[in-house]
């Protein structure tokens, strides 16, 4: 005879699992646990000047991440988020430093040079049908070479450019409240992620983006032109890419050419780790910025414990199979 009275409560669980609310809890767990660990391990840790040292480095990686968030929701990835991020910031120096162009020009160059990169992207995916890990591995490439060959492989420096360096390493909350130097990377990533969540919250464009990963073929059958749709999120991903380009080349006061190449494993880590499914159709910004804020941390505690970097580097691939591999577990028990 089967117990009925336990039915309920099964359902619960399993739309709590379904949700990937366990997912952002054990994420956040994850991140306190690694908070008290390092800090034991090593008092130089947990110091101010550490901690906002971690928030800077979040600010990059995790805007990245977001960008990543909105292509993975649908059931794709984008490989060239880095490298889309390295081609934005000398797009910027070209503007600014070579044409002496005024600071907001660079900036709209930088966020329009994106969301033309990533509507190309969305171009191959939807129209052509090239899947996205081969369509979005070509744009990596291409625009890793445009990048070295515009900037003529030297990095392109904004010293002329009166500003440009507090776009990310000053502080408009230590103006107004002293002795709190939050820089002004992190005010930027807060507000990037709360405009994404709107958006996916809110706005036709974010309920789109969930139907296309749940099941683009009822959404196309229901009248909807998905490939328009899908295009749009790829070049709001690139977008955002583009404010990740001018954020890492005001902290370096720089544009660097070659530099951009494995920052998209680690936003496609943060992603996964926050909850958000590969296989599309669920995710949040907030998991992800968990998500992101935990490879912050890792890489800066190993970092103070003085672990090589061919180490660190070792650690980061284990923890992108090991989100992979939670993300699977997570399937499997959502269908049981």
């Amino acid at each position: 005879m089967t117990d009925t009275t336990l039915t309920p409560q099964k359902n619960l669980i399993g739309r709590f699992v379904s949700s990937g609310a366990h997912q952002k809890l054990l994420a956040f767990a994850s991140l306190i646990v690694l908070l008290i660990g390092f800090g034991l391990a090593s008092p130089n840790f947990m110091q101010m000047s550490n901690m906002i040292a971690i928030l800077q480095a979040t600010s990059v990686n995790g805007v990245l991440a977001i960008a990543a968030t909105l292509i993975i929701i649908t059931g794709g990835i984008d490989l060239s988020i880095g490298t889309m991020m390295t081609f934005c910031a000398v797009i910027a120096g070209v503007v600014l430093t070579y044409w002496g162009m005024p600071l907001p020009l660079g900036v709209a160059a930088a966020i329009a040079t994106g969301a033309f990169c990533g509507l190309c992207s969305g171009t191959f995916v939807a129209k052509m049908k090239v899947p996205p890990f081969i369509a979005t591995l070509g744009m990596m490439l291409i625009l890793k070479g445009l990048s070295l060959v515009i900037s003529g492989t030297r990095p392109i420096y904004f010293n002329d450019t009166p500003g440009f360096d507090l776009i990310s390493r000053g502080s408009v909350i230590g103006a107004i409240i002293p002795g709190l130097q939050i820089p002004n990377g992190v005010l930027i990533l807060f507000l990037v992620a709360i405009a994404a969540s709107y958006i996916l919250g809110r706005t036709v464009l974010g309920r789109y983006t969930f139907a296309l990963g749940s099941n683009e073929e009822s959404v196309r059958l229901s009248g909807v032109n998905t490939d328009a749709w899908k295009m749009g999120i790829y070049a709001l991903a690139g977008g955002i890419c583009g404010i990740a380009g001018i954020l890492i080349a005001s902290r370096l006061n720089s544009a660097q050419p070659a530099l951009g190449l494995g920052y998209e494993l680690e936003a496609i880590a943060a992603v996964v780790i926050g909850g958000t499914s590969l296989a599309g159709g669920r995710g949040t910004i907030m998991g992800t910025l968990i998500g992101a804020l935990i490879m912050a941390v890792l890489t800066n505690g190993l970092r103070v414990l003085s672990v090589a970097q061919e180490w660190q580097t070792v650690v980061t691939g284990g923890i992108i199979i090991l989100a992979v591999y939670a993300d699977m577990a997570r399937k499997k028990k959502a269908h049981a």
